[in-house]
């Protein structure tokens, strides 16, 4: 757990109690929220079993999708940090077999891109 408490002062994180009162109905019995990220409108949820992703939709913001992805399945992810141009670095996870990213996400340079890519790499390949 040392892993996720050195992230815990990184903006960008959301802090747990936070998560659980926003997403708390999404958890099952014995599923913990270990970690959050605020990844511009939406937020990556990381439990002690999967990830949610909570993409928030629309110009409103009005539709919310939630998106639950089991550790197991993830086949692959990437990072690509932001350039001197492009501000933003982008996150992509696939699941399964699939050739096209499941989840492709872009958030600015208040979240640490390498530190979502520490939490994915402690959970998929741990």
């Amino acid at each position: 757990m040392g892993l996720f408490s050195a992230l815990m002062g990184n903006a960008g994180t959301v802090d747990n109690i936070t998560l659980l009162k926003d997403y708390g109905k999404l958890l099952i019995a014995n599923e913990e929220i270990e970690l959050g990220f605020k990844l511009i409108r939406d937020t990556f949820i990381f439990t002690n079993k999967r990830l949610i992703v909570v993409d928030v939709q629309g110009l409103t913001g009005s539709k919310t999708e939630y998106i639950s992805i089991s550790y197991k399945s993830i086949s692959k992810f990437s990072i690509e940090t932001a350039g001197t141009f492009d501000l933003d670095a982008e996150l992509r996870i696939w699941v399964g077999s699939e050739t096209l990213p499941s989840v492709r996400k872009k958030f600015n340079k208040s979240v640490n891109v390498f530190d979502v890519q520490n939490v994915l790499a402690h959970h998929v390949l741990g």
